[in-house]
């Protein structure tokens, strides 16, 4: 009974927080009938995100809905492409089942129609409701997943073939938390259903495509495999496409014609932080560095611990420590990251050679947080390529899991240099005047912020190379740019959501203020007004100084 009460309670308020939005949102669908007046024939705007929620409103949902209320408040039309059990399973629910032990499951479709009513009845909506196609159900079915992951299928009436393999292997990748994949039944059938999936809704969109003659597309992450078959189709007819990712501050989004989870970024070349703005990222810094941060409303760091002495007497005997920091092998920056070594595991067994022939030098291999998050939890993690390889057994090399919550700006000050895959960390450990060596391309690297060798052989003289040095010579440009790169990535090129919701109970999700029509017009909302300009002029998604 003790622990029965406090679940009806959180019931009762999860539910009370979810009838708020619905409130909100049809209030928000009456004011845009009665004062957003589109064009006459304009082309519209059309807006996907199925992979944003499955019930609810997440952060990225609540995003793609204040955008579309934007565009439509500017006189434009919008049409959402909305799943209505268009998907023999979709991405977010097979994560959950796979966390739940139950792959086969299928997904929660009357539940998530439920929510897309009260989310898309704010503008026109085409639905897609899934048909599998036999003869390409027929075509699948002897394969196995090297065979699936390079599958291409023409699309019907047309000389397109679709790539359909490339399109879905980072959605599978994602849900099933790994990047090698198991060539088992579970993952063959998986993989064929986001196949199925994928080229259904490849023959609903491009008909929609081709109707609308939509002036752009909006979608989010463009990466998991609806969205990013959509927006396939929609560069190859040269249609304008939009990606958007949720930011690293507090209800923020990051909007890009490009990859949004590449983070590309254009920094003016004379761009410099005004005093003002210097101690705006000292405080932000400065709270960074104690783990008050979260992200997407997951707070990675619940506690972070100095170096005990059971460690500083183990890194006693030793000349120097390079601190190692890993990134979760399935998340979707991966795909950019693998430029220089194949995959993350790869680029570990090229450290784990090193420190081989580095006795004098102790390896600090640090596990990603995430890596254990619950629900996230990887199953192909860092603990067991170290387990695998007997890494541990090499008396220069001290392994950190994801649970244990040392820090690691402690130990890069310890460290006589820091090697990184992609992680932010790598960024910060610039930031803190460290010399970096990247062996993955990560979202700082397209300034001068650390160094990234071209090749893996390069890789492995650079790091040979500062072992032997007396010190480490760090640019001083690096901090300056790390600085530069941080304010314009948090606080320009990351548009602020925050006047128009507030946290929800759930992390991750929100509640959608009230608001009068008015402050939800590009007028009243710089945000607002960039995120518009963006869509439909091609600007740039940067906030003003």
């Amino acid at each position: 009974m003790q622990n029965l009460i406090p679940r009806i309670q959180r019931r009762a308020r999860r539910e009370w927080l979810d009838w708020q939005n619905w409130r909100n949102i049809a209030h928000l669908s009456r004011q845009l009938t009665a004062h957003a007046a589109p064009r006459p024939a304009e082309r519209p705007v059309v807006f996907f995100n199925a992979t944003t929620r499955l019930v609810g409103l997440s952060q990225n949902a609540a995003f793609s809905l204040l955008a579309a209320a934007a565009v439509q408040f500017a006189g434009t039309p919008v049409v959402h492409f909305a799943c209505q059990a268009g998907l023999s399973r979709c991405v977010l629910a097979s994560a959950q089942a796979f966390e739940l032990g139950q792959p086969l499951t299928a997904p929660p479709c009357k539940a998530c129609m439920a929510t897309s009513r009260h989310v898309f009845s704010t503008a026109p909506v085409v639905a897609f409701t899934y048909r599998a196609d036999p003869h390409l159900a027929a075509a699948l079915r002897s394969l196995d997943v090297a065979q699936l992951s390079l599958f291409e299928y023409p699309l019907p009436g047309t000389q397109t073939v679709l790539p359909l393999g490339a399109l879905v292997l980072p959605s599978l990748r994602w849900t099933l938390r790994r990047h090698h994949l198991l060539d088992d039944d579970v993952t063959r059938f998986l993989f064929r259903e986001y196949l199925l999936g994928a080229y259904h809704l490849a023959v609903e969109f491009d008909a929609l495509l081709k109707r609308l003659e939509p002036q752009a597309l909006v979608v989010f992450n463009g990466v998991m495999y609806p969205e990013a078959t959509a927006r396939w189709l929609a560069q190859r007819r040269a249609i304008r496409v939009i990606a958007h990712e949720v930011g690293h501050l507090p209800f923020s989004a990051f909007f890009t014609e490009q990859d949004a989870t590449a983070y590309p970024l254009d920094i003016p070349p004379d761009f410099e932080l005004t005093a003002e703005e210097e101690a705006r990222l000292d405080e932000y810094l400065e709270n960074r560095f104690q783990g008050k941060f979260s992200m997407a409303g997951i707070r990675f760091w619940p506690e972070i611990k100095g170096l005990d002495d059971a460690f500083l007497q183990r890194a006693a005997p030793f000349k120097q420590i390079v601190a190692v920091f890993t990134n979760v092998i399935f998340d979707t920056s991966q795909i950019h990251a693998n430029v220089i070594f194949e995959h993350m595991f790869a680029w570990l067994d090229a450290v784990q050679a090193i420190a081989r022939r580095h006795p004098e030098t102790l390896f600090v291999i640090r596990a990603h947080p995430d890596e254990q998050r619950m629900g996230k939890a990887s199953r192909e993690s860092v603990a067991e390529w170290a387990a695998s390889r007997r890494v541990t057994e090499l008396p220069n090399v001290f392994f950190v899991p994801p649970n244990e919550f040392i820090s690691s700006y402690q130990l890069i000050e310890r460290s006589k240099f820091v090697m990184v895959y992609n992680s932010t960390i790598g960024l910060e450990a610039a930031l803190m005047g460290a010399a970096v060596l990247s062996g993955g391309k990560a979202r700082y690297t397209q300034t001068a912020t650390v160094f990234l060798p071209p090749t893996p052989q390069a890789y492995s003289q650079q790091a040979e190379e500062w072992l032997a040095a007396e010190r480490v010579a760090v640019p001083t440009e690096f901090r300056r740019n790390a600085r530069r790169y941080l304010y314009y990535s948090h606080y320009i090129a990351e548009l602020p959501f925050g006047d128009f919701m507030e946290a929800h109970m759930q992390p991750g999700f929100v509640v959608l203020k009230r608001l009068p029509w008015r402050r939800l017009t590009p007028e009243a909302s710089p945000t607002l007004q960039v995120v518009t300009e963006g869509i439909l002029q091609g600007k740039p998604f940067v906030m003003p100084r």
